[in-house]
């Protein structure tokens, strides 16, 4: 039986309340390579550094952030 996207996504939000202690909403709002990059680190391996344009876009995102 192939896995719907429901059953996944619930999977992983409950993964990421267990592992990193995000609320629903935070799982919901975080963008896959939000949650990519925290297993990355999890996992002890090293991100790629951002360049340029990601440092941009992210600004522009969150001017605030």
């Amino acid at each position: 039986m192939s896995e719907t996207f429901a059953r996944c996504a619930g999977r992983l939000a409950g993964a990421a309340g267990l592992w990193f202690g995000w609320s629903p909403d935070q799982f919901w709002r975080a963008t896959p390579a939000e949650f990519a990059a925290l297993l990355i680190a999890a996992r002890g391996e090293e991100a790629q550094p951002a360049d340029s344009v990601l440092i941009a876009r992210m600004m522009e995102a969150d001017p605030d952030g």
